[in-house]
């Protein structure tokens, strides 16, 4: 993978400047490749080809954007190992995981094209009131220009195919800004883009500083921004973005709830996967579970013994289930949260140990929602396991955050199932699996510090198009 630079891309050509940054892999800290990072005058042509292009892409017929988003698939397809390899070098997910995503991401490109088709209107009667007779209205849905895609390092390739795919299915153009730790997998994705038909500027990949990266976003000539990371930063950039629309995805502390009508191995096998994959590094990972007081201790036997079968090591060894932590500085920032959540009475079941950029599976239990490890989003592979007396309870546990983006609910009993998705403050409820479950054709988002808008494809072409009336009199 090592290459004497990474070029970018701008207006379908590959550039590079004299800033060139070293892309560092998680697990042994060693230079996996060299990237060229874009500076003002490039950013400049990229908002400039990405106007131009956009005079093409919102006349693409229907046929010929699914044309294009079906030649990237078939692209991604090919090039599988390459790109599961590449994520797995520079984020440190071990290649099992890795490989999963290059699959949703085919799967996202090939929902895209499908969708592409069935961007559809209707027809509305307009005589509701006398002086309207006969008239009715034509509401459609448009492309609205140029969208600034930011996205983080977690899911360096299926992320940004949620912000590209469905920017290409409704006829917009995106300039991309990837992760600056993950950089290369989007440049692969923009390589394959490059050979699909989009026309140039319909795609622009930016590597670039996050000052940089500010200055688009408060660039007027962007319609659109389109933001998955952390809160903090989320909500600086809605201050900047003046009128342009926003897509907020800020993440979460997931919550999942045991009741006691389930069958506990399966819940317990469930939640280390959604406590654990990738080191805990995703927003919908599992970061408080709640079980009911009479199993309470069946379940945390269980998910206890489930833990000590994960294998921490070499993300490339297929055997791996638990890679390194994105940086030292990740793992130093949970060490720190730990210690201040046992300080304030919390106590540890298993792990607590970091090692480097490597973190153990972590489990507390007698937390306080006011510590961090509850209360924010830490990030890694650590959860915290509590027990309730009542539904009810469990529900009221999981909404004592500032977070909403999605819960699990463990149970068989259909008016607790009803009442979770009745009174849950979460975007999505998941019934008898985890939180961390996605399906990338379902709308997908949160509410509170979670941000707003949605993704899913469908979803998220609705938020890159406006809704255009056309009235018509036709006795005119």
């Amino acid at each position: 993978m090592a290459d004497s630079g990474y070029k970018f891309l701008i207006n379908g050509e590959w550039r590079k400047t004299s800033k060139k940054e070293d892309i560092k892999n998680p697990y042994n800290n060693e230079t996996v490749a060299h990237v060229y990072f874009a500076e003002g005058r490039d950013l400049e042509d990229a908002v400039i080809s990405s106007q131009k292009a956009f005079d093409i892409t919102r006349k693409l017929p229907a046929y010929k954007r699914a044309e294009i988003l079906k030649n990237i698939a078939k692209g991604l397809e090919q090039r599988k190992e390459e790109l599961a390899k590449t994520i797995t070098l520079e984020a440190g997910k071990p290649i099992t995981d890795s490989s999963t995503e290059v699959s949703r991401a085919i799967n996202t490109f090939q929902i895209a094209s499908e969708e592409a088709k069935r961007i559809e209107g209707e027809v509305i009667p307009l005589d509701l009131l006398p002086g309207s007779e006969g008239k009715l209205g034509i509401v459609r849905r448009f492309p609205i220009g140029p969208i600034l895609g930011i996205t983080p390092f977690n899911f360096p390739l299926n992320l940004v195919s949620h912000k590209v795919a469905p920017a290409i299915a409704s006829g917009n153009t995106i300039i991309l800004k990837p992760a600056p730790k993950t950089p290369v997998t989007a440049l692969l994705l923009g390589e394959i883009i490059s050979e699909s038909g989009l026309p140039a500027g319909g795609l622009n990949i930016v590597p670039c500083s996050n000052t940089m990266a500010e200055k688009l976003v408060a660039d007027e000539r962007i319609k659109k921004l389109s933001f998955t990371g952390s809160a903090a930063i989320g909500l600086k950039l809605k201050t900047m973005a003046g009128m342009k629309k926003i897509t907020l995805e800020l993440g979460g502390n997931a919550g999942a709830i045991i009741h006691s009508d389930v069958d506990i191995d399966f819940a317990a096998k469930r939640c280390v996967i959604g406590a654990f994959s990738f080191a805990g590094q995703i927003c919908i990972s599992v970061q408080r579970i709640y079980a009911q007081k009479d199993i309470y201790n069946a379940f945390l036997d269980k998910f206890l013994a489930n833990i000590k079968n994960l294998k921490a090591g070499d993300p490339m060894d297929e055997s791996t289930n638990i890679g390194p932590m994105i940086d030292e500085k990740a793992g130093m920032k949970t060490e720190e949260w730990l210690k201040e959540a046992v300080a304030d009475g919390a106590k540890i079941l298993t792990g607590g140990k970091r090692n480097g950029n490597f973190f153990e599976p972590t489990v507390l239990t007698n937390t306080k929602p006011s510590m961090k490890v509850c209360g924010q989003e830490v990030f890694a592979p650590l959860v915290a396991v509590e027990q309730y007396e009542r539904f009810e309870d469990a529900v009221s546990m999981v909404n004592n955050s500032i977070y909403g983006l999605q819960a699990g609910i463990f149970t068989r009993d259909i008016k607790n199932i009803f009442y979770a998705y009745n009174e849950l403050e979460v975007g999505g409820v998941i019934v008898n699996d985890i939180p961390t479950y996605r399906a990338d054709h379902m709308p997908y988002g949160g509410v509170k510090m979670s941000g707003f808008g949605r993704e899913g494809v469908r979803y998220a072409m609705e938020e890159m198009t406006e809704l255009r009336l056309l009235a018509i009199n036709p006795q005119g």
